[in-house]
């Protein structure tokens, strides 16, 4: 059912009364950046000694008012997110260039990754952030801790724990609403909440320009518990739903032209995790958990029953892990096993289930001060394919002044998918004889300077990723699918981030990928050569605002109604927040996205929306 728009009007209307003043707090101090923790390595490590890492707190999400996950993922460098058509459209998520399916997405450790899809890939299209407290991503292959699908790297977010309540309401341009609601109680032995979002609009024309309006909805529910009865034991469990609805455009069941169509997607997915954490002889933490994944999802041509389609997939992942050493101890080490499972449905209705068997190990050792190593290594034995190893190096020179040294080598490992190895959507459907696992291997080298204080830091990155046997479509016959590329993404990397002043903080990023299918000799599609952001927030008393601009240069596509290779032009996007607190319970939000009101498509052919304007309220207690 979509989120209902008078509940949350009437939201809007109750909170915007006020709630009884109190004194305002100082601001909030900034957390240095080179304390941030990083958890998705495995081995908690500080961000300042953990090479191809960054992380997106929660002020962060809060001060760009994002509702979707892709909306913060676009300001991070040697990150590219395109969508086919804004609200619902598919969106792909490529890390160094890389292609989409080669990004392995966690929500509280348990994977994500569509088992249904042709390539296995993460659709961000409906990830709301409403109860995301922190984002983790990690660059280049990362298969040695995580193995499959990590070789372009991992996204991982982790839900947030509230103490209290929250709510948040805003409305604005295309008839948009969202809101989200979240109650919670925490201390040290015990953690229990629950929270509700959702988002209803009016939408865009998927097809740029040609037909109606395709309208969107979704919402998401999600609860958690965490329970420590004594010194040696914890017990923590997630659960997460979400729901979506979207018109969307493709090609006409008849004349096979791209524009307008009576169609629309809709998914149930859930996830959830359950974990013991027990305090073992020796200083280990021994660590149980038990992690679910499952989504239906369907494609629905109106009046055209047989150009409709409907998909169940199911992930199941159990994993043993065991850690020594805290963040910020002089050595650390984590050793572990896993067992995944996937099934998945056809387009004809037939299932077939893989799965895959993992032993892991990484370490970390500061032999002296300046000088931090990390590495990590797996074994991963899949069901239907040969066993294969991976490992990974990383290591953090400081040279003193804030400077120091950063450098990684790693290797990736990708099975391929039950729709790759039986040829769904093929001319003739069945097992592909001699589909091999995609292999690769990255490196990278970064300077990086931190001030004393860890209010600011600047970082430039080089990189290299090699693909081998990549799996593509043939598109020749017999049409299916085959180890076809060798593809190569090399690229530079500059970032900063930090207060600048007691009021102004700045977030600023550029990228270069140079991304080339070497089999082919041609660029890799939807990867722009170049793209940058700025971030700039204010923040005094009462107000805080930001000003945030970000470009992307033209990139390599294939124009959807002739199906030829074509280019898809640059842009350059500027938008605005801002917030009033009138009491530490309430304050009143708004944000102009697009402030010039530009034309622009994130995948050629496909409709985003111009200027838009929202308005809204943030209530806590």
């Amino acid at each position: 059912m979509p989120f209902p728009r008078p509940a949350l009007r009437g939201l809007l209307l109750a909170f915007a009364a006020g709630v009884p003043a109190a004194a305002l707090a100082d601001p909030p101090q900034v957390q240095p950046v080179a304390d941030v923790v990083v958890t998705a390595t495995r081995l908690p490590t500080i961000v300042a000694d953990t090479p191809d890492a960054e992380v997106i707190t929660r002020t962060q999400i809060d001060n760009l008012q994002s509702v979707f996950a892709q909306d913060l993922l676009r300001f991070v460098p040697g990150l590219s997110v395109t969508d086919d058509g804004a609200f619902g459209g598919v969106a792909s998520v490529r890390l160094l260039g890389a292609s989409s399916d080669k990004t392995l997405v966690l929500i509280d450790g348990v994977p994500q990754n569509d088992p249904a899809d042709p390539n296995g890939a993460y659709d961000f299209a409906n990830l709301d952030v409403a109860d995301i407290g922190k984002v983790e991503i990690l660059e280049g292959p990362q298969s040695s801790i995580w193995g499959s699908d990590a070789i372009g790297g991992v996204i991982s977010m982790t839900t947030r724990e509230d103490d209290g309540w929250r709510l948040q309401g805003e409305g604005g341009t295309l008839n948009t609403f969202d809101g989200s609601a979240g109650v919670g109680r925490r201390t040290d032995a015990w953690a229990l909440g629950a929270s509700v979002s959702g988002i209803s609009s009016m939408g865009v024309a998927k097809a740029d320009g040609i037909g109606p309006p395709n309208p969107y909805w979704s919402w998401t529910a999600g609860g958690y518990g965490r329970y420590t009865p004594s010194a040696t034991l914890s017990l923590d469990a997630h659960l997460r739903y979400d729901q979506s609805y979207a018109g969307v455009d493709g090609y006409d069941a008849n004349t096979f032209a791209f524009g307008y169509t009576p169609q629309y997607a809709t998914t149930r997915a859930w996830t959830g995790d359950v974990r013991g954490v027990v305090q073992a002889p020796r200083g280990f933490t021994d660590t149980f958990t038990a992690g679910v994944y499952r989504q239906d999802r369907a494609d629905t041509y109106i009046g055209q029953p047989f150009d409709s389609s409907a998909y169940t997939a199911l992930t199941q992942d159990y994993r043993f892990v065991a850690t020594r050493g805290a963040d910020a101890d002089p050595w650390g080490v984590t050793l572990g096993a896993e067992r995944i499972g996937t099934d998945a449905e056809l387009s004809t209705g037939q299932r077939e289930s893989l799965g895959t068997t993992s032993g892991f190990v990484e370490g970390r050792v500061t032999p002296w001060a300046p000088l931090t190593i990390t590495a990590a290594g797996r074994f991963d034995a899949p069901d239907s394919y040969a066993s294969a190893a991976t490992g990974h190096v990383g290591v953090v020179w400081k040279l003193g002044a804030g400077f120091a040294l950063e450098g990684s080598w790693g290797q990736g490992f990708k099975t391929p998918t039950i729709s790759e190895i039986f040829c769904d959507f093929c001319t003739n459907p069945g097992p592909v004889a001699g589909l091999r696992p995609e292999h690769a291997q990255g490196y990278d080298a970064a300077l990086q300077w931190t001030s004393a204080d860890g209010a600011l830091l600047a970082k430039v990155t080089g990189y290299e990723l090699d693909v081998t046997d990549q799996i593509e479509f043939s598109d020749s016959f017999p049409f299916t699918y085959v180890n076809l590329d060798h593809t190569r993404t090399d690229g530079v990397e500059v970032e900063f981030d930090g207060r600048l002043t007691e009021h102004l903080t700045a977030q600023a990023e550029y990228a270069y990928t140079n991304a080339l299918d070497l089999d082919s000799g041609t660029q890799m599609l939807r990867v722009p050569r170049d793209t940058g952001s700025l971030v700039l927030t204010w923040t005094q008393g009462r107000f805080t605002g930001s000003i945030n601009v970000r470009g992307e240069g033209a990139d390599a596509d294939i124009d959807p109604a002739s199906f030829t290779p074509a280019t898809r032009p640059g842009f350059v996007l500027a938008g605005a927040t801002a917030s009033w607190a009138f009491s530490d319970h309430l304050e009143l939000t708004g944000r102009v996205e697009d402030v010039a009101n530009t034309h622009y498509q994130e995948a050629l052919g496909y409709g985003e929306p111009r200027r838009m304007l929202f308005i809204g309220i943030r209530a806590k207690g």
